[in-house]
C-alpha cells in the first residue's frame, strides 16, 4: 500500500469513478451525484494551497481510497478544515485504512486549524459515523435534503 500526498495522473478520475461506483451501487445513486463529484473535486484541484492535505492510497488494483482535508474551502468559515472525498473501496473495507487516514487527517487539522473540521455525510452510513464520532465529530445539524441527487436525510459533523 502507499499512501501518495500529491495527485497522481488519473487520481481525479479515480476518486469520481470510486464515488461513482459505491454509491451508485449501495445508495441507488445516480449521474447527478458523480457530476457533482466530479466538479466540486475539479474545482478543489484547481485551487489547492500547500496547506491543503490530499491523502490517496494505492493497492496492486489501483485507487483504494482518498481524504482530502481542504483548509481554505470558502464555505467553512469558522467551522475549520472541511473534510471531504473520503471513501475507501470495498476491497480495503474492514482493514484500518480509513481510520489510519482519518487519524492523519485529525492530526493535520490539529496542526493548522486547532483540531476544527467539519464535514457531510448523509443518514445510514454507521460505520463511517462511528469513526468520524470516535474522532470527536459531532452530529450539529440534519434535515431532509437532495444535495446528493436524491432525498436523503443530511448530516453536518463538526469537530
Amino acid at each position: 500500500m502507499q499512501i501518495a500526498e500529491q495527485f497522481f495522473p488519473g487520481a481525479l478520475g479515480g476518486i469520481v469513478a470510486l464515488h461513482g461506483r459505491h454509491y451508485a451501487e449501495h445508495w441507488g445513486f445516480g449521474p447527478y451525484f458523480e457530476a457533482k463529484v466530479a466538479r466540486e473535486l475539479a474545482g478543489f484541484a484547481a485551487r489547492r494551497s500547500d496547506d491543503d492535505l490530499v491523502l490517496l492510497a494505492r493497492d496492486d488494483a489501483g485507487l483504494a481510497a482518498s481524504l482530502i482535508l481542504d483548509l481554505n474551502d470558502p464555505m467553512s468559515g469558522d467551522r475549520g478544515a472541511h473534510l471531504r472525498w473520503f471513501i475507501v473501496a470495498d476491497r480495503r473495507r474492514g482493514t484500518g485504512l480509513g481510520r489510519m487516514l482519518l487519524n492523519r487527517a485529525i492530526a493535520h487539522a490539529e496542526a493548522r486549524r486547532g483540531g476544527r473540521a467539519w464535514l457531510t455525510t448523509f443518514a445510514g452510513l454507521h460505520p463511517a459515523r462511528h469513526l468520524y464520532e470516535s474522532q470527536g465529530f459531532r452530529l450539529v445539524h440534519e434535515a431532509e435534503g437532495t444535495a446528493w441527487g436524491t432525498v436523503v436525510r443530511e448530516q453536518e459533523f463538526r469537530r
